[in-house]
């Protein structure tokens, strides 16, 4: 059970490295780092497509990264 947990670990988080690294970039340029993003305040906007997918793929993942951190802390104390 120790090895299956492990291995799940390790799949989910090169998983989630490559979810993280495949969603689009936020911001255009370095300036709206130091201009605090003012001009992108109020043009929020609900991610479609794509961008929505990966961010519910990233959230599963994580989800499923911690309950098996969880089951693999709870397996090794016994």
């Amino acid at each position: 059970m120790y090895n299956i947990l492990m291995t799940l670990i390790l799949v989910v988080s090169v998983l989630i490295i490559i979810a993280v690294m495949m969603q689009p970039s936020k911001t255009n340029d370095a300036m709206s780092s130091l201009t605090g993003g003012a001009d992108d305040l109020f043009a929020k906007q609900k991610p479609r497509g794509f961008e929505a997918f990966m961010q519910k793929v990233t959230v599963v993942l994580g989800i499923v990264f911690f309950v098996a951190a969880l089951a693999l802390a709870w397996y090794s104390s016994k």
